[in-house]
């Protein structure tokens, strides 16, 4: 009995020993944010000023993302010029929306912010993909097809290549999920597929070379819809600007684009009617930008015409984004922080994009640089 509670003493007091070795060795060397947390990678293109879409739909979910997930988030210029751009203001635009990610609440201190075309991997991954992605695959993507219709013969082999290049921007990272909209399923599934395949073909079954993301869809995800057309998205691409409110519109802009955008004759507001788009749209933005609960805006609402509703969400409009404007206008006239912010983002990206990018060439075949 006594050799027996010797045996158990010695185990405690061996087991008390490995948990404060523990302990120690965790507040000398902490784990990073990747590997405590799950990654997300995501991206807007930077093609003018960012719209209400775009911070409502896709920034403000990042920023409520970045205590739980270890987020990559660029800015993707590369996409940018698959439809016709002006040269003099790429580099600009790049800075205005990496300025307006910062000023709508993403912290570099807990997400990587980087610039793609700074990244070579994206571009030599991208080639990879092509050659092993089946041309049918590209031909059936539902963007495509839309784009290519406005772009009618000065249609370009990038824009229907641009999946492929969103591909390799997702799996260079190794995301766990990508935060998308219903339309861009598509693309994450295009995503996986190529991932798959090149797993499947080059690499072995207990080692995938790529990470296989998913999509992560929020059930509460807000789709804005344009201010002229509530069935089609808000868009940058959209020849009127009266069809959106930008980040940066003055309060006069923004009362004059409220007061022009398209009604209809019925009176009383209500959600989720397909009979009224633009009704649904409008009391949607007042949602969100007000941060009140859907139900406690139908009834506020349920009696009003939209001689009384539009100043109301124009007011509302204003007060939320007066905040983001004001830390905007200090974030462009400090390029110098803003370069620091992207080439320590940069940085931290190149590492793993190109630690990926070796791993797919050695699978492929590709001997090593000398």
């Amino acid at each position: 009995m006594a050799a027996a509670a010797s045996q158990i003493s010695i185990s405690e007091t061996f087991d008390s020993l490995i948990r404060s070795l523990a302990v120690a060795i965790t507040a000398r060397f902490p784990l990073s944010p990747s590997m405590t947390k799950k990654r997300i990678l995501s991206g807007i293109q930077t093609t003018g000023n960012l719209h209400l879409g775009n911070y409502l739909g896709a920034i403000r979910n990042w920023v409520e993302l970045q205590d739980d997930y270890d987020c990559f988030l660029f800015l993707a210029d590369l996409h940018a010029i698959t439809v016709p751009h002006d040269p003099k203001l790429l580099a600009d635009n790049t800075y205005k929306v990496a300025a307006a990610y910062l000023a709508c609440g993403i912290d570099p201190e807990r997400s990587t912010v980087f610039v793609q075309s700074h990244i070579s991997a994206h571009s030599e991954l991208a080639w990879l993909f092509n050659c092993i992605t089946p041309l049918n695959w590209l031909e059936r993507m539902i963007q495509f097809k839309e784009k290519a219709v406005k772009q009618g013969e000065n249609v370009s082999v990038g824009l229907l290549d641009y999946p492929v290049l969103q591909s390799a921007d997702i799996l260079l990272y190794e995301p766990d999920v990508v935060p998308v909209g219903e339309d861009q399923k598509q693309h994450i599934e295009l995503t996986r597929d190529i991932a798959v395949r090149l797993n499947h073909q080059f690499g072995r079954k207990k080692e995938p070379v790529l990470k296989v993301p998913d999509a992560l869809i929020r059930s509460d995800g807000a789709r804005v819809m344009s201010l002229t057309d509530g069935t089609k998205k808000m868009s940058k691409s959209d020849p009127s600007e009266l069809s959106r409110i930008e980040i940066g519109d003055t309060p006069e802009l923004i009362k004059k684009k409220i007061k022009k955008c398209k009604t209809d004759p019925m009176r009383g507001l209500e959600f989720d009617n397909p009979e009224r788009p633009e009704c649904n749209n409008l009391l949607t933005l007042y949602m969100l930008l007000s941060g009140k609960e859907k139900a406690a805006v139908a009834a506020e609402c349920a009696d009003m015409g939209w001689g009384q509703f539009k100043p109301l969400l124009t007011e509302t409009a204003i007060a939320a984004l007066q905040p983001i404007q004001e830390k905007y206008q200090t974030l462009m006239d400090d390029r110098t922080y803003l370069e620091s912010v992207l080439k320590q983002g940069n940085e931290k990206a190149t590492l793993i994009a190109n630690k990926t990018l070796a791993k797919v060439k050695q699978v492929l075949g590709y001997a090593k640089p000398l």
